[in-house]
């Protein structure tokens, strides 16, 4: 199964990684859409309660524009700058330059959408 990202009215691309924290989060989809509401954190992230606890693999991690990440197992976060914490990773949005995720996720709150 193929899970889809849509941030506002914006579906993204995302290689999501192969690991248990994105199996479970592909199991909380399957049913319905699982809708994040996202707040703008530190102006690099965005952060949203996922509203279930998933697997954690956390490892200290350099983030990047892009990269999408699970922390404290409940909350996704969604980069469009750089920090440096530890995460686990859930995946990576392969079709936006940094300035596009800057101009996506830099305007005030977002929500997210996920689906399979």
């Amino acid at each position: 199964m193929t899970l889809q990202m849509t941030l506002g009215d914006t579906p993204v691309a995302v290689a999501w990684e192969d690991n248990d924290a994105t199996a479970a989060l592909i199991e909380l989809c399957r049913e319905q859409p699982l809708t994040i509401r996202m707040s703008m954190y530190g102006g690099f992230e965005q952060v949203g309660s996922i509203g279930a606890y998933l697997p954690q693999d956390d490892v200290q991690t350099t983030t990047e524009a892009g990269d999408i990440v699970l922390y404290s197992g409940d909350q996704m976060v969604v980069f469009y700058g750089s920090n440096s914490w530890s995460y686990t990773r859930l995946g990576h949005i392969t079709d936006k330059t940094p300035e596009e995720l800057t101009r996506l996720l830099s305007n005030g709150d977002v929500t997210a959408v996920l689906s399979v």
